[in-house]
């Protein structure tokens, strides 16, 4: 799939000791296209996020960034998408 069928959707997903921001990528339309449908496939066991931000959820302070992140799925316990504010046509 080229760069151009892909669009890159913002979560917030939380686990036992860090909330994560971050960017998944996933096809404009068809098989895969939904968030859901991308974090339920048995055969990944981790999920890969861009521009990432964790947050300690200790407050600990020991929160840091980094441009990639594989998560494992078993530590996943929410997953929320945030909105974006772009208009329609700018979604395209």
């Amino acid at each position: 799939m080229s760069p151009a069928d892909m669009r890159h959707e913002r979560v917030v997903i939380e686990t036992d000791r860090y909330r994560v921001e971050g960017d998944i990528t996933l096809p404009h339309e068809g098989y895969r296209s939904s968030l859901s449908d991308y974090l339920n496939r048995r055969e990944q066991d981790f999920i890969i996020l861009t521009n990432v931000e964790l947050l300690s959820l200790d407050g600990s302070g020991r929160d840091w960034q980094t441009p990639m992140l594989m998560l494992a799925r078993q530590h996943i316990r929410l997953v929320v998408p945030i909105e974006s504010n772009a208009t329609p046509e700018e979604k395209k």
